[in-house]
């Protein structure tokens, strides 16, 4: 049989469930999910390998009006992501957007689907929380815009027509060898997952800009042969007042932070860890084009 492989890029406006549907395809947390929207900062990607395909999925930063340097860096990812593409799975979120108008109305959502030449399939998300009769209407609805090759209704979190995704995805896949060995998930290192098991700890325990002024560096990763795996991290934030807030009364907050993020470390590596947390303060890092780029916010154009 021939072998079908190629690049399915998965975007969509902010919290509509990205990361999760390419987490629960590819069988793996490669991306970090919470419940706030703006998680996703860099493009991500997790690959399927069967005996007949490999697909590679690119989860991308949710579709915003960039407000700040790294928001645009973010938003230049996802047109990267679209580029590239071989099939485009654009998703809505039916519980926040049950008649697809806003999402579709965004100008920068039309200037991504507009290629006529990309296939794209509309996936409806969170199906599990409307009733039948609402789906129904908005697949009735963008039906008329003729903007996509198939309207899918999932729920990516219950594990509803999954199977449909990618039968749908193996229908407009090209026929190309496969790009990656069968047995590897994504293309990043694991100093990349273990910063963004941090940062989504961040995210789970604070409150308001924290998450969202916050960047995880590692400066040092030791494997060791007769002692637990040694992490040196910095969680890095833009004002001095961040500062003591993830730190907490006595050090409380940041030894919880310190917690949380090794047991999850240790659960996706396979193996212990010894983990230390430091806090610097890098002035409007997220505006800052040379702390962007040390941060690993490169422009597609300077990789």
């Amino acid at each position: 049989m021939s072998v079908k492989a190629g690049f399915v890029s998965i975007i969509g406006k902010p919290n509509v469930g990205k990361s999760t549907l390419m987490n629960v395809l590819i069988g793996e947390k490669l991306s970090i999910t919470t419940n706030k929207p703006q998680t996703t900062r860099k493009k991500i990607i997790g690959i399927l390998s069967d005996e007949n395909y490999q697909i590679i999925f690119q989860d991308t930063p949710g579709i915003l009006n960039p407000e700040y340097l790294m928001q645009e860096r973010m938003y230049e990812y996802i047109t990267e992501a679209v580029k590239d593409a071989d099939l485009l799975l654009f998703m809505i979120d039916i519980s926040t957007d049950p008649t697809g108008q806003r999402t579709l109305s965004d100008e920068r959502v039309y200037n991504l689907l507009k290629d006529k030449s990309i296939k794209k399939i509309l996936l409806i998300n969170k199906v599990d929380l409307v009733s039948q009769n609402e789906v129904e209407a908005l697949i009735r609805q963008l039906e008329k815009n003729e903007l996509f090759e198939k309207i899918i209704p999932i729920s990516a979190t219950a594990n509803y027509n999954l199977q449909a995704v990618i039968d749908a995805i193996l229908e407009y896949l090209p026929e190309h060898p496969k790009y990656f060995p069968d047995d590897q998930l994504s293309d990043a290192n694991e100093r990349f997952f273990v910063s963004e098991i941090i940062r989504e700890k961040i995210f789970e325990m604070y409150q308001e800009e924290i998450p969202y002024s916050a960047e995880v560096v590692i400066e040092e990763f030791k494997e060791r042969e007769n002692a637990k795996d040694y992490i040196r991290a910095v969680i890095v934030v833009e004002k001095e007042t961040q500062k003591p807030i993830i730190i907490g009364a006595k050090g409380e907050m940041i030894k919880k932070l310190g917690r949380k993020a090794r047991e999850a470390i240790e659960a996706f590596l396979g193996r212990e860890v010894y983990l230390e947390l430091f806090v610097k303060v890098r002035e409007k890092w997220r505006s800052n084009p040379f702390m962007l780029k040390s941060f690993g916010y490169i422009k597609p154009d300077e990789k």
